[in-house]
């Protein structure tokens, strides 16, 4: 009973630690829709894959959200066709590279600068060169979610060409007969309230609707994306809490001093607890007595970039496989660098 008690704790934390970083990524999700030009925006950014990549991870500071409020922000640049190396070099660099991460970790490293130096350094790198591998793939649609690719823009003018297609089975079907949630449309018609129509009636709105009609749109999208993104977060922060307390914490604390298992052990422990960014580095601060120095800078780099909550708001956008791609590169370069940190710094 005790053990619910706790896993129900945690899990309530997880939640209050997680929602407003991801209202927050919403927000900025449909504040991109709706008041920036996305091909604008798309013919300024570079379509060289290294210069793609590190301006989508240098963007955080643009964008100060965490692990859960990065993945809506993603997926807005993916629907609005931004290139690959940009959309990923964010999904990954965001939660640490943005000014809130970087002030917690020196105010909790602050006898360690080089720990906030190499956070910084092996994050960005990390996210550079798996958006640089990731370019390789020209169309990333075969990758992503089909209620992603259907959003994403074939053309310049994929957005007038979504309201003028020939309506689908379902869409000729009157609209008392289908299932689902609709809004009022124009004039008096009503709107299924879904991912599609309320991506194309922002973009509609952009620039003939009024300010109010916009906010209102904007509203309508961020309830759209918290019912998607918000179930997805309840389910993964439910089995991070399970699994740490059912996790043996004695067993992860005597792997602390070995080169490489220190590593793997804070590696691990970094996907399961699922801590928020913004203060994970107080977390990884109380292992630091017992630790290797290249452990907490794995738990620091690695987790903001896959754990149990982000990887199932991925899972939103992406397929599974390249859910397991962004997890085994991830993977493999947290621990090469944190190990050299281990053999030659520490």
């Amino acid at each position: 009973m005790n053990q619910l008690n706790t896993a129900f704790t945690l899990f309530l934390s997880l939640l209050v630690e997680a929602i407003p970083f991801l209202l927050l990524g919403v927000l900025f999700s449909g504040l991109l829709l709706l008041f920036i030009d996305e091909r604008k925006l798309i013919d300024a950014l570079p379509r060289n894959p290294l210069l793609g990549a590190i301006v989508g991870s240098c963007v955080g500071f643009l964008f100060p959200v965490c692990e859960c409020g990065n993945v809506p922000v993603a997926r807005r640049l993916l629907i609005q066709g931004v290139p690959t190396p940009v959309a990923i070099g964010f999904l990954l660099a965001a939660p640490t590279i943005n000014p809130i991460v970087i002030w917690s970790t020196w105010v909790a490293f602050r006898d360690q600068p080089e720990i906030v130096v190499l956070r910084v350094l092996f994050s960005l790198g990390i996210a550079i060169i798996i958006g640089c591998i990731f370019s390789v793939q020209t169309d990333l649609r075969p990758l992503l979610k089909p209620s992603i690719t259907r959003q994403m823009p074939r053309s310049k003018s994929a957005v007038e060409k979504t309201w003028k297609s020939t309506p689908t089975d379902e869409e000729s079907t009157p609209a008392l007969l289908q299932s689902g949630s609709f809004l009022l449309g124009q004039p008096g018609a009503p709107l299924r309230m879904d991912a599609t129509v309320l991506q194309a009636s922002l973009a509609a709105a952009q620039p003939t609707k009024s300010l109010s009609d916009k906010l209102r749109l904007l509203l309508d999208n961020t309830v759209q994306e918290l019912r998607e993104l918000g179930a997805i977060l309840v389910v993964g922060s439910a089995i991070a809490a399970l699994i740490q307390v059912a996790a043996p914490r004695e067993v992860i604390l005597s792997l602390g001093q070995g080169p490489v298992t220190s590593i793997l052990a804070m590696m691990l422990l970094a996907a399961v607890v699922s801590i928020c960014s913004t203060v994970d580095s107080f977390f990884a601060l109380a292992f630091a007595s017992t630790f290797t120095s290249g452990s907490l800078l794995a738990f620091l780099v690695f987790g903001p970039m896959i754990d149990l909550k982000g990887i199932g708001l991925m899972l939103s956008i992406f397929k599974a496989k390249a859910v397991i791609y962004f997890f085994a590169l991830a993977a493999q370069l947290t621990f090469l660098l944190t190990l050299f940190v281990n053999l030659h710094i520490s």
